[in-house]
């Protein structure tokens, strides 16, 4: 009487199946990792950014030190207003914070400590106190695809006044939040509602 033939190759050891387990447990992870990866990219390049302020030229509303969380979608739906503290590629390469203050086919002038755009007074509540009255500026009208900015401590800030206005494709996104220090934080967002003109 003939034997069974056996399986051809054998049984597997139980080694061979840890191993294999511990192969796919692993690239599992490395999977998870570079998905991780490829979405907290995205979220930086195309959603949000986080910065941290150097320096005293947004002061009051910005503090040196303090991080930003700059969001980067309102401006995929149309440009910067005025009023919006906004993150840009300065000329020299580098990142600054300002605050929207002129855009596209207005003009401005400042003129004995005040702002004036298409000749009326605009009233700045958030600014560091009144303008140095000696020194004037303008008028300048602001050029197509551009936008005048400025710093909230005037007397201080390096801006359009020295820069010139800024192109819009320099605009890296909207500040909207202070989160860091956590003693600071604060909701910042779209500011335009307290950009006001008052009468001639």
């Amino acid at each position: 009487m003939s034997e069974p033939s056996g399986v051809t190759g054998g049984a597997s050891r139980p080694d061979d199946k840890n191993q294999k387990s511990g192969w796919s447990n692993l690239w599992d992870w490395i999977k998870a990792i570079l998905v991780a990866v490829v979405i907290a990219f995205l979220i930086h390049h195309f959603l949000f950014a986080q910065f941290q302020v150097d320096g005293l030229s947004m002061y009051p509303t910005l503090h040196n030190n303090e991080r930003l969380l700059v969001d980067k979608i309102p401006y995929y739906f149309g440009p910067p207003k005025p009023g919006d503290i906004i993150v840009f590629r300065s000329p020299f390469g580098d990142d600054w914070v300002k605050r929207v203050i002129g855009i596209p086919g207005e003009t401005l002038k400042i003129y004995d400590g005040q702002l004036y755009i298409d000749g009326k007074i605009i009233k700045e509540p958030f600014i560091n106190g009144p303008m140095n009255p000696y020194k004037n500026f303008g008028p300048i009208t602001v050029p197509p695809g551009d936008l005048f900015v400025m710093g909230d401590n005037r007397n201080i800030s390096e801006d359009s006044r020295v820069i010139g206005p800024i192109p819009i494709s320099s605009v890296i996104g909207r500040v909207d939040f202070v989160f860091w220090p956590l003693s600071h934080f604060k909701f910042i967002g779209p500011t335009q509602e307290h950009y006001l003109p008052q009468s001639p």
